[in-house]
């Protein structure tokens, strides 16, 4: 069955329809987004509740109702507290390896089930516990899933999407993720205010929900076509899928350039030694590049603290929550628009013009924050507002830039015989600086104050002329066809151009 959008062939692009069975299929792989966004918004949210803190962090929970001399900045300075929240992505780092070896040899859909199931175990520990112990365990395997996740699912869906509409379909990751922080920020806005004080373990143990349907829905899951010729060469297999999910007969011509890209791949037995040759350096600089880059813009503050940095500016503990739920339903919005004109406008524009947005918000925010909160006291209501309204344009920003093409670009730019290594390096860079980001983030404040905003601000500037000068535009290109884009770059071209000659030879 498909529905009315019809995609025809134009020049490089193939034939095929949106069909519902492929929209279905990638709405319960981008679950897997769902559980990452979760857990980033209940972290943020249960380290601001005074119950947690009092339980598992009882220093910080004393600098902040007793201690009158600390300093606003550094109130909930905490190795262990930044601990509990940066565990999960070392439990990412280390996994991401292992997850590109069983994303290549055994699918992306036994990635995307084991992620799930990993997940599910997590939820169990963080539900239940009773000491700090018990906690972190909960936060690694909740990291083994989101390594899982997070490596398969954007290539999953890559690789099942039109070409013409893979940018809107692939930021459903990141529209999922954001579903997941939105729905994690009003668990936490009303498990807050049950009486008690548990309203925490209601919080981690929800996790369960998300996580049970991306493990039992992933089962049912079909497999992609490149990942069946890659894996047994099963071409009847994959041509049947083909034809299946882009509703109609006439595939041949995307089936000849998946196979012929497969070919190309069939020696490659070493996947992270061949990303290495310089042949690949344009996909291996992205591959790293890109996910540094959307980690030291700053979002994760907002993402992983926004209660905190709320608290911080003045807001009590309600109200911070709901100034998070404020945030988190700009983000997904932001995100959702993005699917709507990405593969209109195309990456770069969206890629620049959130870049100036979120560099010109942040710069507003840190300049009040210096002006008017000093280490004592808060901001007046007034400029809490505004220091609030200036937030939530920089996470649109980043909604519909820097978070999902994050996620877009590097799934969409490897060939398919590095294709699992150069994702498996974009996942672990995203957790190494998450990790750093994370784990100094409120030592950063504590001592940078209000020029934690202008630190990031600096970051942003780099990585929109990075972008404008080194990416090219990659809308609307087949994925067995991507090397073009690197051919007729100013930049990459004559790195890349001993790729046609080895490959018209009869090489890699």
């Amino acid at each position: 069955m498909a529905i009315g959008l019809a995609i025809t062939s134009e020049s490089i692009l193939h034939n095929g329809r949106v069909t519902l069975f492929v929209v279905l299929s990638c709405m319960m792989a981008a679950m897997g987004g769902v559980i990452f966004g979760y857990d980033i918004g209940i972290s943020g949210g249960v380290t601001s509740m005074e119950p947690f803190l009092k339980k598992f962090f009882h220093k910080v929970y004393h600098k902040m109702k007793e201690d009158t001399k600390i300093s606003n900045y550094c109130r909930f300075e905490s190795e262990q507290l930044t601990s509990f929240t940066s565990s999960l992505y070392v439990a990412g780092l280390v996994t991401s390896p292992f997850a590109s070896y069983i994303t290549r040899a055994f699918g992306r859909k036994p990635s995307i089930v084991a992620g799930g199931a990993a997940f599910l175990a997590g939820t169990a520990f963080g539900g239940a516990a009773d000491n700090l112990y018990m906690l972190i365990v909960g936060r690694l395997l909740l990291g083994v899933g989101v390594g899982f996740a997070n490596q398969a699912v954007p290539l999953y869906l890559s690789e099942m999407a039109p070409p013409r509409i893979r940018g809107t379909i692939n930021n459903g990751f990141q529209f999922s993720i954001g579903i997941g922080a939105l729905s994690a920020n009003l668990i936490n806005y009303g498990t807050e205010k049950i009486e008690g004080g548990w309203g925490w373990r209601v919080s981690l143990a929800m996790a369960v929900v998300p996580a049970s349907v991306l493990t039992l829905g992933a089962v049912f899951l079909p497999e992609t076509p490149n990942s069946l010729i890659q894996r047994n060469h099963d071409h009847q297999k994959a041509k049947l899928m083909l034809q299946r999910i882009r509703g109609t007969e006439d595939v041949q011509a995307e089936f000849d350039d998946l196979t012929k890209a497969i070919s190309n791949s069939k020696t490659t037995e070493q996947p992270f030694k061949i990303i290495l040759k310089k042949r690949y350096r344009p996909q291996l600089v992205m591959s790293i590049a890109i996910p540094f880059f959307q980690q030291v813009t700053g979002i994760n503050v907002i993402a992983f603290y926004a209660p905190l940095l709320f608290r911080t500016i003045g807001l009590g503990e309600s109200a911070s929550l709901l100034s998070a739920v404020m945030t988190g339903i700009v983000g997904t919005v932001s995100t959702f628009v993005s699917m709507l004109i990405v593969d209109k406008l195309g990456r770069r524009t969206l890629f620049i013009v959130g870049g100036i947005q979120m560099l010109v918000s942040q710069c507003i925010v840190g300049g009040i924050v210096a002006a008017h909160l000093k280490d004592h006291g808060g901001l007046s209501r007034g400029y809490s507002y505004i220091v609030l309204v200036m937030i939530c344009i920089y996470v649109a920003g980043f909604g519909w830039s820097w978070g999902p093409l994050g996620w877009l670009v590097p799934s969409e730019i490897f060939p398919l015989e590095i294709r699992s290594a150069g994702q498996s390096i974009t996942v672990a860079v995203s957790f190494l600086f998450t990790f750093i980001v994370a784990q100094t983030f409120l030592s950063m404040l504590c001592h940078f104050k209000s020029g934690i905003f202008f630190f990031f601000g600096g970051w942003v500037v780099v990585m929109t002329m990075f972008v404008y000068y080194f990416l090219p535009e990659t809308k609307n290109v087949p994925l067995e066809q991507m090397e073009k884009v690197w051919q007729e770059h100013w930049f990459w071209k004559s790195t890349v151009v001993e790729m046609s000659d080895d490959r018209d030879k009869g090489g890699i």
